[in-house]
């Protein structure tokens, strides 16, 4: 799609949003029932679309994409009813006689930018939290993931009028003209590096951003922790997807005093999910392009390696890795790894590893292994982090019921369920005043009684 065609799609999408016809409930409603039901209708393509792109079992595709985005769409149907009424609110006394009550209304157009590693469930679960809010949606997925971004193009079709939901396929060229465009909105997910650039041209018109980014995930394993259970939910979390995970756990922090038990456990646990040959094993992923996969491997060093380490290029898949003896100025460290490699360090105490995490830069995520009631709520209370979990990994981001997103440098503003419908909203706020009385004591002359009854008023 060209310059010229993108604007014309945005031209129409606006048009479309001032008649007024994304409104009403009943329209909502129907089209997340559509997506609903193309989505489990066309549930084996979704899954074979993911597969060619990332390696993922039709389970796993499941587990993590298709799934988790019917549970959206499920939530979102059964609460819209309640989310799209006006809230009354407190009315103060000066305001007598009055009606107070904030409503949610739609932004508008919406940019959604979507990335490859889970290029189903990050483009369609916010689609739905828009189209719940009553926006028109333009997506733009990955072009690393590109039978996926083929499947959502033909799927959106299906369901969509191009005024209310249409897709945008390509690489940087389509990006660029995009974001030249004026939208009400924007939400991306991505890297941290392609965030900046969002934020720079959403400034320029001056449109409000959600930024999904990510950054290190620290997890930190306190020496009364259940090491068993700690390195199946570690192993679990960190090589999901192959490792291409924003909220996977990107190294440990851990009590010296169980390093090596912990290690241990972890390598137990690789053969025990993954088999003798990982590299072998058909329900494990792969990763995205020969680029990141060169990059990955990049940040193995062999002398540090103590599991794993081997690769195929010819399948770009990378054996779930264990890395020891490391230090914060390995490559490892100087970046998200985004892959399947696992660096282990240590802390000389829980307030050194609380001190470490927060001199780094603001996780997206942040675990923590432990059956110290006390060591858990003085990390979470002190250490700045977007979302996480105590004594589990990842899971955290599985629910409607909670809002995730990230902080700092790992993001802006939140989604799923309610907050999805808040971050596509804005909330007006109105006073209905009533017309049978008038108070004179704010309009001009002032005198000294009104003086006294304003003080009391708004005291």
């Amino acid at each position: 799609m060209n310059e010229a065609e993108i604007r014309q799609l945005i031209t129409n999408q606006r048009q479309y949003f001032l008649s007024g016809a994304t409104l009403p409930l009943p329209s909502r409603l129907e089209a997340l029932k559509k997506l609903k039901n193309a989505i489990k209708h066309r549930e084996e393509q979704i899954h074979q679309a993911i597969k060619a792109d990332l390696g993922k079992s039709s389970f796993e595709s499941y587990m993590c994409e298709t799934g988790l985005t019917l549970s959206e769409i499920t939530y979102m149907e059964r609460h819209l009813k309640s989310f799209v009424r006006e809230k009354r609110v407190h009315t103060p006394l000066a305001q007598f006689h009055s009606r107070s009550f904030k409503k949610p209304s739609p932004h508008g157009v919406v940019l959604i930018m979507s990335p490859w590693n889970y290029p189903f469930l990050l483009t369609i679960e916010p689609l739905a939290d828009a189209l719940a809010a009553g926006n028109t949606v333009i997506l733009k997925p990955s072009a690393y993931s590109p039978h996926t971004s083929e499947i959502i193009r033909s799927l959106i079709e299906e369901c969509f009028d191009p005024s209310l939901a249409a897709v945008v396929t390509g690489g940087r060229a389509e990006n660029t003209c995009l974001l030249n465009e004026h939208f009400d909105y924007i939400f991306f997910t991505g890297s941290q590096a392609v965030g900046r650039q969002v934020m720079k041209k959403a400034s320029e018109h001056l449109t409000p951003v959600t930024l999904e980014l990510g950054g290190k995930s620290p997890c930190i394993v306190e020496k009364t922790a259940s090491l068993k259970l700690a390195a199946k939910r570690i192993v679990f979390g960190k090589f999901l997807n192959c490792g291409q995970t924003c909220v996977a756990p990107d190294y440990i922090l851990c009590d010296p005093s169980i390093q090596e038990p912990l290690i241990e456990e972890l390598k137990k646990q690789i053969e025990k999910q993954f088999g003798d040959n990982p590299l072998s094993n058909t329900q494990y992923g792969k990763i995205i392009n020969e680029k990141h996969f060169q990059r990955v491997c990049g940040l193995i060093e062999p002398s540090k390696v103590v599991h794993g380490g081997g690769s195929d290029k010819k399948t770009l898949k990378i054996e779930p890795t264990i890395l020891d003896h490391v230090t914060w100025e390995d490559a490892c460290m100087q970046e998200e790894i985004f892959g399947p490699v696992l660096p282990i360090l240590t802390f000389t105490s829980l307030e050194d590893a609380i001190q470490t995490v927060n001199s780094k830069a603001h996780p997206l995520a942040l675990y923590l292994f432990t059956s110290d009631k006390g060591a858990a709520r003085k990390v979470i209370s002190r250490c700045g982090f977007g979302g996480g979990c105590i004594n589990d990994t990842i899971i955290h981001l599985a629910t409607s019921e909670m809002g995730f997103g990230g902080f700092g440098e790992s993001g802006m503003g939140s989604y799923h369920g309610k907050a999805g419908f808040d971050t596509f909203s804005h909330y007006k706020s109105i006073v209905d005043k009533k017309t049978w009385l008038d108070l004179p004591m704010r309009y001009q002359p002032y005198r000294t009684l009104y003086g006294k009854m304003i003080r009391m008023f708004l005291k």
